[in-house]
This record gives C-alpha cells, sequence and structure tokens, in this order.
C-alpha cells in the first residue's frame, strides 16, 4: 500500500484540487485510490455513505477517485460557530465543542483516533492520497499538530510541499519552510510542486533550480492555472466575494454572505444556467434591488447569523423583496430564520436563545442535540430531486404547506401559499437539473439544462489530464510505494 501527502506553503495554495486531480489521475490508472484529510477546518460538509458527516472537499475527492465518501476520509473536522468556539467531529459525528483555550490539548489527544480512521482506509486501497492543512511552517502550532507533521510523522507518510505561485514569493515560502521548521520534519518532505503557474514555464526555470538547491528537495513539477477548477464545489469561504463581471440581460439572484454561512456549494449549480447572475452580498452591500430571487444560506449558527443579517439592514431588503413579490429559497439555517420563531434553549449554537424569525413563513423552529444527518430522494417544486439533510433542529409547520415530499414517507421545508416565500432542508437540491429548472421557471428563467454532476466529474478528468503533462506522476508514485 503507497501513500504521499500534500501539504501546503500556506492556505488556498489548491492542496484540495491537486488531490482531487491526484486522486482522479492515479484512479484513471486503476490503482484503488482514497483521500485523506487528518484535520479539517470547514463549514461546508457533505453526509457520508456510514450516516456521517466530512469536509466538502474530501467528499469531491472520493467523487474523483469514483468512490462513496466515508467518515473515516475525514476523521476529526472543527466547524466554526463562534470568532472562538468551533463544534468538534469525530469520525462523522458530533463530539462537543472546542474553544480557542483548550483547542491545542484535545487536538493532540484525537491523533490515536486519526490513526484508527487512516489503518481502515489504507487496509482497503492501493493508495491513500493525504491533504494536509494550513502550513508547517506555522510552527507556533506544531505541539499537538494532527494535521500537518505531527500526522506525516506517526504514519510515516513522505510528503511534498505545494506552493502558490499566482499569489507571489513562492521561493521564500518554500525555502522558508525548511528554514523554520526542525530536522525531523524537514526529513518527511521529500519535494515540492508549483502549483497555479501563469505563462510560459521557461521564464521560472531558474527559480526552480533555486528552490531545488537551497532546499534540497527535488521538484515534481510546475502546474498551469487549472481553469476547470472553477468548475468544482469551494470549500473556503474566502472565495466567495471573487464574482465575476455581471452579464447584460440575466436575471440577479441573490445570496447575503452571513458570518457563519455552511453548504454554500448548494449554489454551484446555478453558476451553470446562462440565463443567471449569482451574486454573493459581501457585509455592507444591499441586497441588490433588481434581483429576481434571494437564497438564505445555511448557517453554522442560526441565531448570530439572523442577528447579523439584521445588523446589516438585509431584512429591510428582504422585507422589501418580498413586497415586491420577489421569490425567497431559505436552505437549512436560512429556512429557519424564515420562520416565526427560533428557540436555543440549551446554548447548542451560542448563548441560550430565544428570538422572532423573519416571520415570512408559518413555522417554528427549537434547537436539539441530536444532529440529523441523511442522505435523502423525493419530490419539490413538481420536480424529482435529491440531496442531504444535515442539521440541528426540529421545525414545526403552522398553516403552510410543506416544500417537498420524500420517499420515505416525511414531508421537509415549507411553502407560502402565494409560492414565492419557501424553505428547505434539503442541501444539494440544486444539484438536481428537473428542481434546477422547475425554480428559475418560477423567475422566468428558461434552465439550460447542463448536468452540474457530468460538470463536476468533466472537471476532474481536465484536471487529471493538466496533471499528467505537468506532474512527474511516476516519481510521485515511487515515492509513495517506496516506504
Amino acid at each position: 500500500m503507497g501513500a504521499l501527502m500534500l501539504q501546503g506553503t500556506g492556505s488556498d495554495v489548491g492542496k484540495s484540487v491537486l488531490v482531487a486531480g491526484l486522486c482522479r489521475l492515479f484512479a484513471n490508472r486503476g490503482l484503488a485510490v482514497r483521500p485523506f484529510k487528518p484535520q479539517n477546518m470547514s463549514n461546508n460538509a457533505a453526509v457520508t455513505i456510514d450516516g456521517g458527516e466530512i469536509g466538502r472537499a474530501q467528499a469531491l475527492q472520493a467523487l474523483a477517485c469514483r468512490v462513496e465518501p466515508h467518515s473515516d476520509m475525514n476523521p476529526v473536522l472543527l466547524k466554526p460557530q463562534a470568532d472562538r468556539t468551533s463544534q468538534l467531529i469525530v469520525h462523522g459525528r458530533v463530539r462537543g465543542t472546542l474553544g480557542s483555550g483548550n483547542f491545542r490539548a484535545a487536538r493532540g489527544a484525537l491523533l490515536a483516533e486519526v490513526m484508527e480512521s487512516y489503518e481502515r482506509l489504507r487496509a482497503g486501497c492501493d493508495l491513500v492520497i493525504v491533504e494536509g492543512a494550513g502550513s508547517p511552517a506555522e510552527i507556533n502550532l506544531r505541539t499537538g499538530d494532527i494535521a500537518n507533521m505531527g500526522f506525516a510523522r506517526a504514519a510515516d507518510v513522505p510528503v511534498v510541499l505545494v506552493g502558490d505561485i499566482d499569489r507571489g514569493g513562492v521561493i521564500a515560502s518554500i525555502v522558508g519552510t525548511r528554514a523554520v521548521i526542525d530536522a525531523e520534519d524537514t526529513a518527511m518532505i521529500r519535494g515540492f510542486l508549483i502549483n497555479k503557474f501563469r505563462g510560459d514555464p521557461a521564464l521560472f526555470e531558474d527559480g526552480y533550480r533555486a528552490i531545488e538547491t537551497r532546499s534540497g528537495w527535488r521538484g515534481y513539477g510546475v502546474i498551469p492555472w487549472l481553469a476547470a477548477a472553477a468548475r468544482l464545489p469551494s470549500e473556503d469561504a474566502v472565495v466567495l466575494e471573487k464574482r465575476a463581471a455581471p452579464a447584460e440581460g440575466r436575471k440577479v439572484i441573490a445570496c447575503p454572505i452571513l458570518p457563519r454561512i455552511s453548504n454554500f456549494d448548494d449554489l454551484d449549480p446555478l453558476k451553470l444556467e446562462p440565463g443567471v447572475d449569482l451574486v454573493m452580498v459581501p457585509p455592507g452591500s444591499p441586497i441588490p434591488a433588481d434581483a429576481a430571487a434571494v437564497i438564505l444560506p445555511g448557517s453554522k449558527a442560526t441565531i448570530a447569523d439572523l442577528a447579523a443579517l439584521r445588523a446589516e439592514g438585509w431584512d429591510i431588503d428582504l422585507i422589501a423583496h418580498h413586497r415586491r413579490g420577489g421569490l425567497i429559497l431559505g436552505l437549512c439555517g436560512g429556512y429557519q430564520m424564515l420562520g416565526r420563531r427560533i428557540a436555543d434553549p440549551l446554548g447548542l449554537e451560542g448563548a441560550p436563545a430565544d428570538v422572532a424569525g423573519l416571520g415570512l413563513l408559518d413555522v417554528e423552529t427549537m434547537m436539539a442535540p441530536a444532529k440529523i444527518l441523511r442522505r435523502v430522494r423525493g419530490t419539490a417544486l413538481g420536480a424529482a430531486t435529491e440531496g442531504y439533510e444535515m442539521h440541528m433542529g426540529d421545525t414545526v409547520r403552522g398553516d403552510v404547506a410543506p416544500f417537498a415530499r420524500l420517499e420515505d414517507g416525511r414531508a421537509d421545508g415549507a411553502i407560502a401559499a402565494n409560492g414565492t416565500v419557501m424553505g428547505s432542508y434539503l442541501h444539494g437540491l440544486f444539484a438536481s437539473s428537473e428542481l434546477r429548472e422547475a425554480f428559475l421557471a418560477r423567475i422566468g428563467v428558461a434552465a439550460g439544462g447542463q448536468d452540474y454532476g457530468a460538470s463536476v466529474d468533466g472537471a476532474l478528468d481536465a484536471i487529471a489530464a493538466e496533471l499528467a503533462m505537468h506532474v512527474d506522476a511516476d516519481a510521485l508514485l515511487d515515492l509513495a510505494f517506496a516506504r
């Protein structure tokens, strides 16, 4: 069994995409490949085949391997729900919360459970490709580390360091990593990759050789800017405000960027639609008055995000939008916000509270300790759909119809009598072409009929093909199997 770990010189250098691309590249060669991330921090998550949850990036990497996502692929997941606290998910299940004060000690104690997942995973495949988190150069976080070198050394997995040339300073970031980490960590790193290169790679030849000389590590390739990555779901909220220029003639669908926004990849399929201009509204900006629809996204701390929404004045924008007859859809936490009341007497998502909702749907929500995690299929807006539930809270409908009827006989969500306000607990709705078409018809947009799943799968193949051309894949395999 082989194993290889990609670590980065920093966050957002492209590790997740490269792991997904390598997974698909080696799966295309006939290897049984599995992704693994010891510790992740993200509010974008997916439900696994074993009924747990993992980071959305690892679910995408599982797709790249052409296997179902499993909780062992991301044994520790931290979901930030306040500035200094995170929900702790271990082996796919909620285990409580961690604060900044006890994070380091608690994290180190989880290494044994991380190793359990890793050993189970490696026993059932040919190759495990591991993704680090942040950077090993963050030596202030080295004690108790399970995300980078702490795991690499415990599992004896060779490391390749990824540097992002697009942000500048890539020579210093790689050589500087070598300068600050200790000798035993240095020994785990066997080489580097240069990511996100634009232009003629011959212009970087001297820099590439300088890194090899100064670091003592060999280079495994210079990877160009991967345009196909834009078709993949994004895990990091940092990308939300990076918006392309609006196109004339498109209907605007607006989504406010809440402080604790979660599972915003729900909206990615709308980006495929030629008749839609998806606008992610940052703090300090109003919801566009010309929006045909507004989507309230999921939230890791619904009551706190509802307060933030009101502080921005977005509640006033929503009421004005509603009076104009505009369409409003709330997803998960956004659905809860649309109701008459949200109560969290146990303080599961923050301080205990009982607050008025936006009052646009006749529903009330009571937060509950049990977390609902399940994949579902059903019918909504007259269209077949499928997705997954991932929420804490029981919502009771008043005199209002459900949004969806599920195959197991349950009803989901709510839709107002006039059909302009609706809410659902189902994530991944818009991946269904039929449901997307039915939703867009309500704002006068003819759906393009693109298959979102096929688009993502095609992007993975395109990225794998680029990596095959620009990375020494045979040498990476030799490294992975040389142990």
